[in-house]
């Protein structure tokens, strides 16, 4: 019998990755890490063995944690870059509020909320600004485009067109989701729309 002195190279644990497709592997294992065990646990060498890349790839990228968890939520979070016209402000207000909801609960909605529950103040005003960035200030925009049509379809007052009235709904989601651990059920939603935001917006009679 031939014995064949051929053997197989091991296979490389990894392709050399460079560039975006890098990247998202080191963003997608700090994501992987928050969701397992948390902002305090969570360590660039742990990524970059999640990310089968060495601990240096990720430092030359990112020279803090803080740098790094904000890029990965950034990058997972739900965008919310429209909102339907459905003919009715109602109608448009609930379905804004769905697609909102939807992106804070989803997984980096969550990571997002949980990591700021366990920073400091100096490591929260970091990450806070990846939720007001990714989820309020597009919802705000979007509100503000819900306000105007209602305006011009009669729906809605002329003056209701303002920052205090655009805040309301991001404020109160925000307000009953940290302090209150409400989990905004579409009954939540409708009963926020009908009795805040449709009485601040309807024309006023008489």
């Amino acid at each position: 019998m031939v014995t064949s002195h051929w053997t197989a190279a091991p296979a490389q644990a990894s392709l050399r990755r460079r560039g975006a497709v890098l990247e998202r592997a080191i963003l997608d294992a700090a994501l992987e890490q928050l969701s397992t065990v948390g902002w305090k646990g969570l360590t660039m060498e742990g990524v970059a063995a999640g990310a089968q890349t060495g601990k240096a790839a990720v430092y030359r990228r990112w020279p803090s944690k803080e740098d790094l968890v904000a890029d990965a939520l950034h990058a997972a979070l739900p965008r919310i870059e429209e909102v339907p016209d459905l003919g009715d402000v109602r109608a448009d207000l609930l379905a804004l509020c769905r697609r909102t909801r939807d992106a804070m609960f989803s997984r980096p909605g969550l990571a997002l909320r949980a990591v700021i529950h366990e920073c400091d103040p100096v490591q929260a005003e970091r990450l806070h600004a990846v939720i007001i960035k990714g989820l309020v200030e597009p919802t705000v925009q979007l509100l503000r485009e819900v306000v105007t049509r209602g305006i011009e379809r009669g729906e809605v007052r002329s003056d209701a067109a303002n920052g205090y009235v655009f805040d309301a709904i991001p404020a109160m989601m925000m307000y009953r989701s940290k302090v209150c651990a409400s989990e905004w059920s579409d009954r939540d939603l409708e009963e926020v729309i009908d009795q805040l935001m449709l009485p601040l917006l309807r024309p006023t009679r008489g």
